[in-house]
């Protein structure tokens, strides 16, 4: 018998990997956004650590001057079924802002799926993607083997920041999202049955 669950949308957190000035992260994650909201499976919570105070990010506890409480960064992380995180390449690696994101949470990350969007030159991120599905092991997290990268980024947008070749990086986006919402419904209904920090 299905867990009624399943048929709920999943709750996708999707995390910016830069915060640098003029960055290129806001083209492909605006896409990116696009892409995952046009599926129709899914609510989308964009978590970008550029509109995060650093110190709230170390702590994981997040204060607004805005007349009503937002959630916190944990709240966020913990209200996730999935995460789809858009990360360049820089030097070889990714960014310290996402490694600080990644690091400010623990148990938000434990028995769900994570997908990746990477950007970069020659290799398209694809060198920081292998690095952080190391870092997300360690976090008992599940990384989605299919992937979108954009070698050589700069060149594969227009300057309406639409991919030029649209066909070939959606259909590698529908597969990544087929990927992430199998495993995003999984572990849900796995951790609805048996909390995961029972597992041990």
């Amino acid at each position: 018998m299905s867990d009624q669950r399943s048929n709920d949308k999943i709750k996708i957190g999707l995390i910016y990997g830069s915060t640098r000035n003029g960055r290129f992260c806001d083209t492909v994650a605006r896409w990116a956004a696009n892409e995952i909201s046009s599926a129709g499976k899914y609510e989308l919570d964009l978590i970008d650590p550029a509109l995060i105070n650093p110190a709230i990010i170390d702590s994981a506890k997040e204060t607004h001057a805005h007349p009503q409480q937002k959630p916190s960064l944990s709240e966020r992380m913990s209200a996730a079924d999935a995460f789809v995180v858009v990360t360049p390449e820089y030097n070889h690696g990714y960014t310290a802002p996402l490694k600080s994101l990644i690091d400010s949470v623990g148990a938000e990350w434990h028995a769900k799926p994570v997908a990746f969007v990477s950007y970069g030159g020659i290799s398209g991120g694809l060198r920081a993607v292998e690095q952080l599905r190391l870092v997300f092991a360690e976090l008992h997290a599940v990384t989605i083997r299919d992937s979108v990268s954009f070698a050589g980024a700069w060149e594969q947008f227009n300057e309406a920041g639409e991919p030029r070749h649209p066909d070939r990086s959606r259909r590698s986006m529908a597969a990544m999202l087929a990927r992430l919402h199998w495993w995003a419904v999984a572990l849900r209904n796995a951790r609805g049955a048996v909390p995961y920090a029972t597992a041990i």
